[in-house]
């Protein structure tokens, strides 16, 4: 039944779903896992990364990592090529606002209008969903650090600590019986660790296989 309603993003099932968004969703399941937490006195951002060869010459600039802005960075999971290209607009969209307001652009304001860039090229023919989720960790004055997720879909939430990519429900199990509200930066680096040895394929963690982020 599903072969008749997956062809375009355009068409819904009769059961109400749309088949292109949810194989978005599931090219990201299969990629690395990336963690974010939440603390009382900053954000940590943690990543997989994943070394497709040992002959492959190591990139000067992260593939999970991104600064968006001075008060905002991102971590992703899925296709990296469709990763750029957001990470790209959201920096755009923020020196655009800094330009016009003389001031860095609010989390929330910035998050929403990715998403409703993702949205889009669900929702018009000829296009296909970005393969890619996003965990943003942002600071501004009114609402302070701030963590945020957003699918392929375009919708987005606010979160305490999340987790996307690979073994993504094994990741939030544990930060549902390890997170606290009051945890610390040095503790959330530490959880952050402690997920990604429990959920990577690797039986070692070294430098070369995790990124961090911290705000």
């Amino acid at each position: 039944m599903a072969r008749r309603y997956d062809s375009r993003t355009t068409i819904f099932s009769p059961e109400g779903r749309l088949y292109q968004v949810e194989y978005a969703m599931e090219a990201i399941s299969h990629a690395g896992t990336s963690c974010g937490i939440l603390a009382v006195d900053g954000i940590v951002l943690a990543a997989e990364k994943k070394t497709i060869s040992k002959l492959l010459e190591p990139g000067t600039s992260s593939e999970k990592m991104y600064k968006v802005d001075n008060h905002i960075a991102c971590a992703v999971a899925g296709i990296t090529a469709d990763a750029n290209i957001l990470v790209n607009n959201a920096r755009l969209q923020a020196q655009r606002y800094l330009y016009a307001y003389q001031e860095p652009i609010p989390v929330e304001q910035l998050v929403q209008q990715l998403c409703d860039l993702k949205q889009g090229y669900t929702q018009y023919g000829g296009l296909r969903p970005f393969g890619v989720s996003f965990l943003y960790a942002g600071w501004d004055d009114k609402y302070g650090y701030q963590l945020y997720q957003s699918d392929p879909s375009g919708n987005y939430g606010g979160w305490k600590a999340t987790a996307i990519g690979a073994n993504n429900q094994a990741a939030q199990s544990i930060l549902r019986a390890d997170y606290k509200p009051e945890i610390s930066l040095k503790e959330a680096m530490n959880l952050a660790i402690k997920i990604l040895s429990k959920t990577m394929d690797s039986t070692t963690l070294n430098s070369g296989k995790l990124e961090f982020a911290y705000l």
